[in-house]
């Protein structure tokens, strides 16, 4: 997914086109982490920390939305290569701060964004950094 790229609904309608994206690389595949994926991955230690699928759920219950109502998300600014033997690599990101994306609504859409709390993936430096999201209309 880069510049070009749309994003449609269900119906097939342009809800977003990628405009700009000075990045290049996002991962449509790797999906939102969960309390679930993040244990079976990090241990049962971290069971009790928040994910993103639960903040997608907390935001989407004050609009109404439910389990069912969430889609396939976009983990945008990170890089998650298919190895050779087909599993996804989780790797160190090749963005860098500054950078940007930008999205041409075409529609009047809902965006759940979770800018992900994960402390316990490499791929950040264990480090979560704060996302800027500026909405023009």
């Amino acid at each position: 997914m880069t510049t070009g790229s749309e994003l449609r609904s269900n119906l097939g309608r342009v809800l977003l086109t990628v405009i700009s994206d000075e990045v290049g690389r996002h991962d449509t595949l790797g999906g939102a982490c969960s309390k679930e994926s993040n244990t079976l991955r990090y241990g049962h230690h971290t069971q009790h920390q928040h994910a993103c699928v639960e903040n997608f759920l907390a935001e989407g219950a004050r609009w109404g939305l439910g389990k069912r109502d969430l889609v396939s998300n976009i983990n945008w600014y990170m890089n998650v290569p298919v190895e050779q033997d087909g599993t996804l690599g989780i790797v160190d990101g090749i963005s860098a701060p500054g950078l940007s994306v930008t999205l041409r609504a075409h529609l009047d859409v809902l965006a759940l964004i979770s800018n992900c709390p994960q402390i316990n993936n490499p791929c950040n430096g264990f480090d979560p950094t704060a996302v800027r999201i500026i909405v023009e209309a």
